[in-house]
C-alpha cells in the first residue's frame, strides 16, 4: 500500500467518524430535550395527572392548571391555517409552473422567498395593527351575517366581531406557512418530467388534466412533505400568534372568539412564573406541544412511505 492510498484511507476514515460524530451528537440533543422536558413537568404531572390535559382552568394565582384550552387553540388554528394555505399555495405553486409568462416567473419566486424572510413578529406586529381591523370591520361581520340562520355553523361563527381571536391568528398562520408550501410544490412540479405532461398533451388533455392527472400524482410525495412542513411551522410559532389570538385561556364555540395556544401561553408567562408547580406546567405545555409537533411528523412520515411503496408497485 503507497503513501497515497493511505493518506485516501485515512481521510475517508476520517470523514466517516465526523459525519457519524454529527448524527449522534443529534440524537444526544434531540435526548436531553426530551429529558429536560419530561424532568420539568413532573411536578406538574403528579400534581393533576391526566387532568391536566382534561382541565380548562388556568389560575395561577390558586395553582390551578390546565391545559386543554391551549391545545385546542393550538390545534384549530393550525388547522385553519392549513384549509386556508395549502389550496392557496399548491394554486400558486401550478401557476408559476404551468401557466406563468416566463417574464413573470422571477418576481412571484422571489416574492414568496421574501415572505419566508419576514420574522414571525412583523407578521405579529402587522396583523394586530393593520389586519386584524380589516378583519375586524369587512371579514368577520360577513361571516357571521352569512351564517347567522345556517344550523351548526351560526355557532362557529358567533359573536361580535373582536378582531383578534383564533380565526385572525389562523388567517396570519396561512400567510406565514403559504412560502414554505409554495416553495416546495413548486420544486417538486418543476421536476416533472416534460416528457409525460406533452405526451398528456399530445392525447387532448387540458391543462387543468395534465396537472390532475399527471404532475399531482407524480409529486405527491414531496407535496405532503411540504405541507407537513408547514404544518410544524403552524404548530410551533409563537410571537405572531401571541399578538393576534386574544390570550385568553378558555374554550369557545366560535373561531371568532379570543383564545390561547401553547406557545403562546409559554411566551407570555414563562418569565412571570412564580413557584416550581406554576413553571412545571408551562414546561409540561412545552412537552405536550413537542409530542404533538413528533405525531405530526410522524404520521407524516408514514404516510410518505406509503406511497413510496404504493410507486414502486
Amino acid at each position: 500500500m503507497n503513501g497515497t492510498t493511505r493518506r485516501l484511507n485515512f481521510t475517508d476514515s476520517a470523514f466517516r467518524a465526523t459525519t457519524l460524530f454529527f448524527a449522534v451528537a443529534v440524537l444526544l440533543v434531540l435526548g436531553g430535550v426530551i429529558a429536560a422536558l419530561i424532568d420539568g413537568s413532573l411536578p406538574a404531572l403528579r400534581q393533576f395527572g391526566i387532568g391536566f390535559v382534561a382541565t380548562e382552568v388556568w389560575n395561577p394565582v390558586t395553582e390551578q392548571f390546565g391545559a386543554i384550552a391551549p391545545i385546542y387553540g393550538t390545534l384549530i388554528t393550525s388547522a385553519i391555517a392549513m384549509l386556508i394555505g395549502v389550496p392557496v399555495s399548491i394554486g400558486i405553486a401550478i401557476f408559476i409552473t404551468e401557466l406563468c409568462p416566463i417574464w413573470l416567473k422571477r418576481p412571484i419566486g422571489v416574492a414568496i422567498e421574501l415572505l419566508a424572510g419576514i420574522p414571525s413578529i412583523i407578521y405579529g406586529i402587522w396583523g394586530l395593527f393593520v389586519f386584524a381591523p380589516i378583519v375586524q370591520g369587512t371579514i368577520q361581520p360577513l361571516l357571521i351575517g352569512t351564517f347567522e340562520n345556517v344550523p351548526g355553523l351560526s355557532m362557529l361563527f358567533a359573536g361580535p366581531p373582536y378582531g383578534i381571536g383564533i380565526f385572525t391568528a389562523g388567517l396570519i398562520l396561512a400567510i406565514m406557512v403559504l412560502p414554505f408550501i409554495t416553495a416546495i410544490a413548486r420544486d417538486v412540479f418543476e421536476q416533472v418530467p416534460p416528457m409525460l405532461k406533452e405526451a398528456a398533451y399530445g392525447v387532448g388533455s387540458t391543462t387543468w388534466e395534465v396537472v390532475w392527472h399527471v404532475v399531482i400524482p407524480y409529486t405527491r410525495v414531496g407535496v405532503i412533505g411540504g405541507i407537513m412542513l408547514g404544518l410544524g411551522r403552524a404548530l410551533g410559532e409563537t410571537m405572531a400568534v401571541t399578538f393576534v389570538i386574544g390570550n385568553a385561556h378558555r374554550i369557545s364555540a366560535s373561531v371568532l372568539a379570543p383564545g390561547t395556544t401553547i406557545s403562546a401561553t409559554i411566551a407570555n408567562e414563562f418569565t412571570e412564573a412564580v413557584g416550581d408547580l406554576y413553571t412545571s406546567a408551562l414546561v409540561a405545555l412545552g412537552l405536550i406541544l413537542f409530542l404533538i409537533t413528533f405525531a405530526v411528523l410522524a404520521v407524516a412520515r408514514l404516510l410518505l412511505l406509503r406511497y413510496e411503496r404504493k410507486a414502486e408497485r
